[in-house]
């Protein structure tokens, strides 16, 4: 069976990275104790590719702003399902997301669950 990948793409003001980092640690380490397979996050230095759309205009990143590519990998979309809901209902994740002090802005982040075509 293949894996699942949920991707995240997101601008984050630069001025928020060393927090945003210290969340996101916290976050992984929740996802994988619920059963996620792997959990990356990182943070833009070289995103202005020759000929492609780049990430910073994907992401209508500010000047101010850096751009967080992100991953969970799990075995397959009803073991991500399952796992999401033990994450989202985790009162620890919960307790990270300040909605009056946010690092930053929910709605610029792009989501999506990928079926895993190719691994090596």
């Amino acid at each position: 069976m293949p894996n699942y990948v949920d991707g995240f793409v997101m601008p984050l003001p630069s001025k928020n990275l060393a927090a945003y980092k210290a969340m996101a640690g916290k976050a992984g380490k929740i996802f994988k104790e619920h059963g996620a397979l792997d959990y990356w996050e990182c943070a833009g230095d070289d995103l202005e590719g020759k000929g492609t759309l780049s990430f910073t205009r994907m992401a209508k990143a500010k000047p101010e702003e850096t751009v967080i590519f992100a991953w969970v990998v799990y075995k397959s979309r009803k073991h991500r399902d399952r796992v999401n809901a033990k994450v989202m209902s985790d009162p620890r994740l919960t307790a990270m997301c300040d909605p009056k002090n946010p690092l930053f802005d929910f709605k610029k982040m792009a989501y999506g669950g990928f079926s895993a075509i190719v691994h090596r």
